[in-house]
C-alpha cells in the first residue's frame, strides 16, 4: 500500500474513532437524583402561590407565551446562534404540554435540560442557571404549572435549525461539558455572611438567571461563569436582538459603580430610574413580565447582590464630569460634524449639558449604556428607536424615534462619537462600518418579520 493510501486511511480511522466515542459520550444517559422524597403527594395553595412567584421571578411567561397566545402554550420564536428555537408548551395539557411530566421529569428539564424522552433540551432553556434552585422550589414550581395553570392545547412548531446544525445529539456533549453536574449541589447560601445578600444571589444565580444574558460566553457558547466566582460574571456584551446586554458590576463607567442600590431597585421596578433607562425590548420585558411583580425584599436583595460584584477587568471607558462641552454648545460654539448632528436631533430632549430630564429622559453623560464598549445598542437605539415600558409604578411608556431613515451610517457614527466623548464622556469611536453592520441586521430582521407575517 502507498504510503499516501496508508496516510488516508489512518487518518480515516482517527476520525470514525473520535466520532464514534463522541457519540457514544453523548449517548450514555445522565442520571439524576429524584427529589420526590419528602414532597407532599398533593400540592397545596402556599406551594402554587409559592411557585406562581417563582415562575415570575423566573420570567417563564417571556418566553413561553407567544403573542397574543395563551399563557405559558409556547411558540415563541427565540434567536440563537443556530437559527430560530421555538418555546415549548410548558402548560399542563396532557398531549401538547407537561400533564403527564412526574415531578422528577419536570425537575430533570428544568435543572438538568433534559426532557422525557431523555432528549438534551437547547440552552435557550437555561437550565445552566436553573441548576442553583432548590429541590423546594423546583417542587413549588411543579405545582403551580400542574394546578395554577390552565391546560392549553397547541401544536409543536418545528425549530427552524437547519441541518446538520439541528442534530440533537451533540447538544448533550455540550451539556455534559458545560452545565453544572447533575451531582453539584444547588446554591451554596453559606458563601454569604449577609443572608440578603445570599438571598439576592440565589435570585440573580439561579431563577432570575441573569447570566443568561449578561455574561460573555466563549466560542463554543457557553456562559465564561455562572456565578461570582468569576468577575466574568455579569461582565456583559452578549448580543440579544440586536441590543448588547450591559455590565452589572461594579465598573463606574460602563458598570453600575456608579449607581445606588435605589437606583437599582427603581429599573428593576420601572425600566427606569432618575438619571438612567434600560435600553433595548428585551431587559424591557424582563421588567414588564417579571422583576415589576417582585417584592420589595427581593428586589432590595437583588440590588445589594449586584452592589457587592468588584468592576470587571477596567476598559478604555471611563467618566470624570466636564463642563466645558456644555458650555460650548450653550455658546453656540459646535466643533465638530457630531455636535451639530447632537443639536439638531438630540439636544432638545437631552439638553446641551447632556443631563436630560429626571425620571423621564436619561442623561447621556456618564451614561452606562453611552460608554459600554460594544456600542450596538446605541447604534440600534439611534437607527431604530426604542421605548419604555408602561408598568404598574411608571404607567406612562415612554419612546424615542429611530433616526435611521435621515441620518448616513457616517453621520450616525460622527453623532455617537461625540456623545462617547464629551462632557466627561470617554470611550473608543463608532465607525461608519460599525453602523453599516447593524443597519444590515435591522433591515435583514424587518425583512423576515415581514415574510413570516405573510
Amino acid at each position: 500500500m502507498k504510503k499516501s493510501a496508508r496516510l488516508l486511511v489512518t487518518l480515516l480511522a482517527i476520525v470514525l474513532i473520535i466520532f464514534f466515542g463522541a457519540l457514544g459520550y453523548a449517548l450514555v444517559p445522565t442520571h439524576t437524583r429524584p427529589i420526590t422524597s419528602g414532597q407532599p403527594p398533593h400540592a397545596d395553595a402556599a406551594s402554587i402561590e409559592r411557585g406562581r412567584y417563582l415562575a415570575v421571578a423566573a420570567d417563564c411567561t417571556a418566553c413561553h407565551t407567544a403573542p397574543g397566545g395563551k399563557p405559558f402554550a409556547g411558540g415563541l420564536a427565540l434567536d440563537s446562534p443556530l437559527g430560530a428555537i421555538y418555546s415549548t408548551n410548558i402548560t399542563p395539557d396532557q398531549n401538547s404540554g407537561i400533564g403527564k411530566f412526574t415531578l422528577d421529569d419536570f425537575d430533570r428539564a428544568v435543572r438538568h435540560g433534559i426532557d422525557d424522552e431523555g432528549v438534551t433540551l437547547y440552552p435557550a432553556m437555561p437550565y445552566p442557571s436553573y441548576a442553583f434552585m432548590s429541590d423546594e422550589d423546583v417542587a413549588a414550581l411543579y405545582d403551580y404549572f400542574m394546578h395554577g395553570v390552565a391546560p392549553v392545547s397547541s401544536d409543536v412548531h418545528a425549530n427552524g435549525i437547519p441541518w446538520p446544525l439541528s442534530i440533537r445529539w451533540p447538544v448533550a456533549i455540550w451539556r455534559k461539558l458545560f452545565a453544572p453536574s447533575p451531582d453539584a449541589p444547588p446554591f451554596n447560601a453559606s458563601r454569604y455572611t449577609d443572608p440578603l445578600v445570599a438571598r439576592g444571589a440565589y435570585l440573580v444565580e439561579g431563577p432570575g438567571h441573569c447570566g443568561t444574558c449578561h455574561t460573555p460566553r466563549a466560542v463554543t457558547l457557553q456562559e465564561k461563569a455562572l456565578d461570582d466566582s468569576s468577575n466574568s460574571y455579569l461582565a456583559g456584551g452578549q448580543r440579544v436582538g440586536g441590543w448588547t446586554a450591559v455590565n452589572l458590576r461594579g465598573n463606574t463607567a460602563d458598570g453600575l459603580g456608579n449607581w445606588s442600590k435605589e437606583d437599582i431597585v427603581a429599573t428593576l421596578r420601572t425600566a427606569r430610574n432618575a438619571q438612567q433607562a434600560v435600553v433595548g425590548a428585551p431587559m424591557n420585558d424582563v421588567v414588564v413580565h417579571s422583576t415589576q411583580f417582585l417584592n420589595d425584599a427581593d428586589l432590595q436583595a437583588i440590588a445589594a447582590y449586584l452592589k457587592t460584584l468588584a468592576p470587571a477587568p477596567p476598559g478604555d471607558r471611563s467618566f470624570t464630569a466636564n463642563p466645558a462641552t456644555a458650555a460650548a454648545l450653550a455658546a453656540g460654539h459646535e466643533a465638530n460634524r457630531g455636535a451639530e448632528l447632537y443639536v439638531d436631533n438630540c439636544a432638545a430632549c437631552h439638553r446641551t449639558d447632556g443631563e436630560g430630564s429626571p425620571k423621564v429622559l436619561p442623561k447621556v453623560a456618564g451614561n452606562s449604556s453611552v460608554l459600554a464598549e460594544d456600542p450596538g445598542s446605541l447604534i440600534t437605539l439611534v437607527l431604530a428607536g426604542s421605548s419604555l415600558p408602561g408598568t404598574a409604578a411608571a404607567p406612562s411608556p415612554l419612546g424615542m424615534p429611530g433616526f435611521g431613515w435621515r441620518l448616513t451610517n457616517e453621520e450616525v457614527a460622527q453623532l455617537l462619537t461625540f456623545i462617547r466623548n464629551s462632557w466627561g464622556n470617554h470611550a473608543p469611536s463608532v465607525s461608519a462600518g460599525d453602523v453599516g453592520r447593524v443597519r444590515a441586521s435591522l433591515d435583514a430582521q424587518s425583512t423576515a418579520k415581514t415574510s413570516s407575517n405573510n
